[in-house]
Protein backbone atom coordinates (compact mmCIF):
# COMPACT_ATOMS: atom_id res chain seq x y z
CA UNK A 1 0.00 0.00 0.00
CA UNK A 2 1.45 3.63 -1.08
CA UNK A 3 0.26 6.75 0.04
CA UNK A 4 -0.31 9.54 -3.28
CA UNK A 5 -0.75 12.92 -3.81
CA UNK A 6 -1.70 13.32 -7.44
CA UNK A 7 -0.76 15.98 -10.00
CA UNK A 8 -2.02 16.79 -12.99
CA UNK A 9 -1.28 20.15 -15.51
CA UNK A 10 -3.10 21.16 -18.75
CA UNK A 11 -2.21 24.35 -20.24
CA UNK A 12 -5.42 26.06 -21.08
CA UNK A 13 -8.46 26.74 -19.27
CA UNK A 14 -10.73 24.87 -22.31
CA UNK A 15 -8.15 21.94 -21.92
CA UNK A 16 -9.39 22.17 -18.57
CA UNK A 17 -12.79 22.47 -19.14
CA UNK A 18 -13.10 19.99 -21.43
CA UNK A 19 -10.82 17.27 -20.06
CA UNK A 20 -8.82 17.44 -23.17
CA UNK A 21 -5.46 16.33 -21.96
CA UNK A 22 -6.66 15.68 -18.45
CA UNK A 23 -8.77 12.67 -19.39
CA UNK A 24 -5.48 11.52 -20.98
CA UNK A 25 -3.41 11.94 -17.35
CA UNK A 26 -6.03 10.51 -15.37
CA UNK A 27 -6.43 7.10 -17.50
CA UNK A 28 -2.86 7.01 -17.22
CA UNK A 29 -2.92 7.06 -12.89
CA UNK A 30 -5.68 4.61 -12.99
CA UNK A 31 -4.14 2.23 -14.92
CA UNK A 32 -1.12 2.77 -12.57
CA UNK A 33 -2.63 2.98 -9.24
CA UNK A 34 -3.24 -0.57 -7.19
CA UNK A 35 -5.98 -1.84 -5.64
CA UNK A 36 -4.16 -1.39 -2.35
CA UNK A 37 -2.94 2.30 -3.33
CA UNK A 38 -4.51 5.38 -1.41
CA UNK A 39 -4.65 8.85 -3.21
CA UNK A 40 -4.75 11.70 -0.40
CA UNK A 41 -5.47 14.46 -2.82
CA UNK A 42 -5.52 15.30 -5.82
CA UNK A 43 -4.32 18.74 -7.40
CA UNK A 44 -4.79 20.33 -10.70
CA UNK A 45 -2.84 23.59 -12.45
CA UNK A 46 -4.19 25.27 -15.42
CA UNK A 47 -0.81 26.61 -16.30
CA UNK A 48 2.36 26.99 -18.90
CA UNK A 49 4.74 24.68 -18.35
CA UNK A 50 7.32 27.27 -18.61
CA UNK A 51 5.42 28.68 -15.68
CA UNK A 52 7.21 27.25 -12.31
CA UNK A 53 5.23 29.41 -9.87
CA UNK A 54 2.01 26.67 -9.70
CA UNK A 55 -0.54 27.07 -7.08
CA UNK A 56 -1.43 23.48 -7.37
CA UNK A 57 1.61 21.94 -7.44
CA UNK A 58 3.30 24.33 -3.80
CA UNK A 59 -0.19 23.06 -2.55
CA UNK A 60 0.63 19.37 -3.77
CA UNK A 61 4.06 19.59 -2.31
CA UNK A 62 3.13 21.06 1.09
CA UNK A 63 0.65 17.74 1.80
CA UNK A 64 3.66 15.61 -0.10
CA UNK A 65 5.45 16.85 2.98
CA UNK A 66 3.08 17.04 5.49
CA UNK A 67 2.24 13.03 4.97
CA UNK A 68 5.25 11.70 3.69
CA UNK A 69 3.08 10.40 0.51
CA UNK A 70 5.00 10.22 -2.96
CA UNK A 71 4.05 12.52 -5.60
CA UNK A 72 2.47 10.93 -8.88
CA UNK A 73 2.58 12.55 -11.91
CA UNK A 74 1.29 11.18 -15.20
CA UNK A 75 4.04 11.89 -17.58
CA UNK A 76 7.34 14.04 -17.34
CA UNK A 77 6.48 16.50 -20.01
CA UNK A 78 3.50 17.37 -18.52
CA UNK A 79 5.04 18.09 -15.47
CA UNK A 80 7.86 20.21 -16.40
CA UNK A 81 10.83 19.71 -19.33
CA UNK A 82 13.25 22.16 -17.46
CA UNK A 83 15.92 19.60 -15.39
CA UNK A 84 16.49 22.82 -12.96
CA UNK A 85 13.03 22.44 -12.25
CA UNK A 86 12.79 18.72 -11.82
CA UNK A 87 15.75 18.70 -9.97
CA UNK A 88 14.58 21.35 -7.42
CA UNK A 89 11.82 18.88 -6.67
CA UNK A 90 13.81 16.51 -5.60
CA UNK A 91 16.19 17.98 -3.86
CA UNK A 92 13.49 18.78 -1.44
CA UNK A 93 13.27 15.51 -0.29
CA UNK A 94 9.81 15.00 -2.77
CA UNK A 95 9.86 11.48 -3.80
CA UNK A 96 8.62 11.60 -7.41
CA UNK A 97 6.67 9.00 -9.06
CA UNK A 98 6.32 8.76 -12.75
CA UNK A 99 3.15 6.57 -14.63
CA UNK A 100 4.85 5.93 -17.60
CA UNK A 101 8.69 5.10 -15.77
CA UNK A 102 7.28 3.25 -13.15
CA UNK A 103 10.75 1.43 -12.02
CA UNK A 104 13.16 4.01 -12.63
CA UNK A 105 15.49 5.94 -10.22
CA UNK A 106 16.22 9.44 -9.11
CA UNK A 107 19.33 9.41 -11.27
CA UNK A 108 17.55 8.17 -14.56
CA UNK A 109 14.41 10.78 -13.70
CA UNK A 110 17.28 13.46 -14.34
CA UNK A 111 18.81 11.91 -17.04
CA UNK A 112 14.83 11.66 -18.06
CA UNK A 113 14.38 15.53 -17.46
CA UNK A 114 17.76 16.39 -19.67
CA UNK A 115 16.15 14.54 -22.51
CA UNK A 116 12.67 16.79 -22.19
CA UNK A 117 14.88 19.95 -21.77
CA UNK A 118 16.65 18.91 -25.11
CA UNK A 119 13.68 18.37 -26.66
CA UNK A 120 11.93 21.68 -25.71
CA UNK A 121 14.72 23.45 -27.24
CA UNK A 122 15.16 21.43 -30.14
CA UNK A 123 10.94 22.26 -31.02
CA UNK A 124 11.75 26.33 -30.19
CA UNK A 125 14.44 25.91 -33.22
CA UNK A 126 12.43 24.12 -35.68
CA UNK A 127 9.50 26.61 -34.83
CA UNK A 128 11.18 29.70 -34.83
CA UNK A 129 13.16 28.15 -38.53
CA UNK A 130 9.09 26.89 -39.52
CA UNK A 131 7.94 30.95 -38.72
CA UNK A 132 10.44 32.31 -41.12
CA UNK A 133 9.68 30.46 -43.75
CA UNK A 134 5.72 30.58 -42.89
CA UNK A 135 6.52 34.48 -42.76
CA UNK A 136 8.30 34.57 -46.15
CA UNK A 137 6.00 32.67 -47.66
CA UNK A 138 2.95 34.96 -45.93
CA UNK A 139 4.21 38.35 -47.68
CA UNK A 140 3.98 36.50 -51.28
CA UNK A 141 0.90 34.77 -50.81
CA UNK A 142 -1.09 37.54 -48.66
CA UNK A 143 0.20 39.60 -52.01
CA UNK A 144 -2.60 37.78 -53.85
CA UNK A 145 -5.47 37.57 -51.65
CA UNK A 146 -8.22 38.69 -54.07
CA UNK A 147 -6.53 35.62 -55.94
CA UNK A 148 -6.59 32.59 -53.24
CA UNK A 149 -10.05 33.82 -52.25
CA UNK A 150 -11.30 32.00 -55.73
CA UNK A 151 -8.80 29.48 -55.67
CA UNK A 152 -9.98 25.59 -55.41
CA UNK A 153 -10.39 23.66 -52.24
CA UNK A 154 -7.30 21.63 -53.40
CA UNK A 155 -5.11 24.74 -53.67
CA UNK A 156 -6.39 25.60 -50.34
CA UNK A 157 -5.05 22.48 -48.97
CA UNK A 158 -1.74 22.89 -50.55
CA UNK A 159 -1.14 26.27 -48.22
CA UNK A 160 -2.58 24.82 -45.20
CA UNK A 161 0.09 22.09 -45.34
CA UNK A 162 2.47 24.70 -46.25
CA UNK A 163 1.49 26.09 -42.86
CA UNK A 164 1.00 22.79 -41.10
CA UNK A 165 3.87 22.70 -38.89
CA UNK A 166 3.17 26.74 -37.43
CA UNK A 167 -0.21 25.51 -36.73
CA UNK A 168 0.43 22.41 -34.93
CA UNK A 169 2.80 24.13 -32.51
CA UNK A 170 0.21 26.70 -32.00
CA UNK A 171 -2.71 24.79 -31.45
CA UNK A 172 -0.34 22.53 -29.07
CA UNK A 173 0.62 25.46 -26.70
CA UNK A 174 -2.86 27.31 -26.70
CA UNK A 175 -5.23 24.00 -27.10
CA UNK A 176 -7.91 26.24 -28.94
CA UNK A 177 -8.95 27.95 -32.26
CA UNK A 178 -9.21 30.83 -30.49
CA UNK A 179 -5.89 30.68 -29.09
CA UNK A 180 -4.26 29.57 -32.28
CA UNK A 181 -5.14 32.79 -33.82
CA UNK A 182 -3.90 34.84 -31.27
CA UNK A 183 -1.00 33.08 -31.50
CA UNK A 184 -0.33 33.32 -35.51
CA UNK A 185 -1.04 37.25 -35.39
CA UNK A 186 1.58 37.30 -32.27
CA UNK A 187 3.99 35.69 -34.29
CA UNK A 188 3.22 38.26 -37.24
CA UNK A 189 1.89 34.80 -39.53
CA UNK A 190 -0.65 36.68 -42.13
CA UNK A 191 -4.07 35.53 -42.99
CA UNK A 192 -4.57 34.04 -46.17
CA UNK A 193 -5.51 37.77 -47.31
CA UNK A 194 -2.80 39.51 -45.59
CA UNK A 195 -4.23 40.84 -42.58
CA UNK A 196 -4.68 39.55 -39.02
CA UNK A 197 -6.52 35.64 -38.02
CA UNK A 198 -9.89 35.54 -37.04
CA UNK A 199 -11.38 32.58 -35.24
CA UNK A 200 -13.20 31.17 -38.00
CA UNK A 201 -10.74 30.66 -40.81
CA UNK A 202 -8.25 29.67 -38.11
CA UNK A 203 -11.19 26.71 -37.28
CA UNK A 204 -11.48 26.03 -41.23
CA UNK A 205 -7.84 25.50 -41.49
CA UNK A 206 -7.43 23.20 -38.51
CA UNK A 207 -10.19 20.81 -39.65
CA UNK A 208 -8.08 20.78 -42.95
CA UNK A 209 -4.81 20.03 -41.28
CA UNK A 210 -7.09 17.37 -39.12
CA UNK A 211 -5.96 18.91 -35.93
CA UNK A 212 -9.69 19.49 -34.55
Amino acid sequence: MVDYVVYYRVSTARQGRSGLGLEAQRRMVEGFLQSSDIVLEEFTDIESGKNDGRTGLNKAIALVKKTKAKLLIPKLDRFSRKVSFISGIIDQGVELVVCEHPNVSTFFLHLLACFAEEERRQISERTKAALSVAKSRGVVLGKNAQVLAKQRRSEKRVRAESLRIVFEQAYLETGSASGTAKWLNQNSIPSPNGKIWHVQPTINYLKALKLI
